[in-house]
């Protein structure tokens, strides 16, 4: 099965360690992926795959995919990584890039509003879903690109108390029966991060 081995993200580790992840050696692990902060750039800038190689829609970091390690006890409740938000002009051409490489399309979900219509494509990359969001019925040129994080927290309301008026109030998620809370960005992360209940 491809997985995702890393992630290269340009916020500074002091900026997460201070967030309530463990940081050793530059990196945060969840999910078996080590979330290599630092980089020059900012966002998410590129990704190591396990047994796929790359997508050619996607940057991929070129260091070698490192061994999984176990998701630490993070201060902010953290288990796993959910899913990566991708943004793309041309959702066809995107999907295609994915199963090219022999990662199925799960399912896909209408969304946005009649102005502006978006679709939701989903795959799963081990532990983790990659949601991939563009335009359904038009494409134009451009890459696709990474957008945000979305983490599965062990308590939300104790994720909220820890993180105080950095996140912003829960509310319903997509998914039945979770919450999700978004971090604001005055807070300073170049990525967009969000927590969400398990759902348990």
């Amino acid at each position: 099965m491809v997985e995702i081995a890393s992630l290269l993200i340009g916020d500074p580790p002091e900026l997460w360690e201070d967030l309530g992840f463990v940081v050793e050696d530059g990196a945060s692990w969840i999910s078996g992926i080590g979330h290599r902060l630092g980089a020059a750039g900012k966002g998410v800038i590129a990704w190591t795959l396990r047994d796929g190689g790359g997508i050619d829609e996607l940057p991929l970091d070129d260091g070698p995919a490192p061994p999984a390690r176990p998701t630490p006890v993070h201060r902010n409740g953290v288990v796993a990584l959910d899913h990566v938000v991708i943004g793309t002009p041309d959702l066809a051409r995107t999907i295609d890039a994915f199963e090219s490489v022999g990662v199925r399309l799960r399912r896909t979900r209408d969304t946005g509003t009649p102005d502006r219509p978006t679709r939701q494509a989903f795959f799963r990359l081990g532990e983790t879903i990659a949601e991939v969001v563009g335009p359904p019925n038009r494409s134009s040129p451009g890459p696709a690109g990474f957008y945000g994080l979305a983490f599965t927290v062990a308590d939300l309301d104790a994720t909220a108390s820890f993180l105080g008026e950095r996140l912003r109030p829960a509310k319903e998620a997509v998914q039945p029966g979770r919450r999700i809370a978004t971090l604001d960005r005055a807070v300073g992360s170049t990525v967009p991060l969000a927590f969400m209940s398990s759902g348990r």
